[in-house]
């Protein structure tokens, strides 16, 4: 996975684990970091800002605009892919370790990235 998805990735499922009742203060805590530090890097983006306000909000924010904008910004460095896995290893542990998080979509057609997820592709 490339690092920009992986940080939304886990910002996406930070975002449904730490901001219910039933989270670990771990989680929420590793949520509001990794967010913390998503805002300050991308100051200035409204659409950016516009995508992780919806992402968090459950309004289906488009992740692949919000991974757009990490790339163009520069955003994504060794600190924030490090509190990205963290947050994925204390939300989903088993898939962590299995290497869920681990994908290599190079040249890859019609992925889409997730669980319970239904999609149609026609390629020409």
């Amino acid at each position: 996975m490339d690092p920009a998805t992986l940080v939304v990735q886990a910002l996406v499922t930070g975002a449904s684990a730490g901001l219910g009742d039933t989270a670990t203060a771990a989680v929420s805590d590793g949520y509001s970091a990794l967010k913390h530090v998503l805002v300050r890097r991308l100051s200035g983006r409204r659409e950016a800002l516009a995508q992780l306000q919806a992402i968090e909000g459950g309004s289906g924010g488009s992740t692949d605009e919000l991974v757009h904008e990490l790339v163009v910004a520069g955003a994504v460095d060794e600190r924030l892919l490090a509190d990205a896995r963290r947050l994925l290893a204390l939300t989903d542990p088993e898939g962590s370790t299995s290497g869920k998080y681990q994908l290599d979509l190079r040249e890859a057609r019609g992925v889409q990235i997730g669980d319970g997820n239904t999609q149609h592709n026609t390629f020409h």
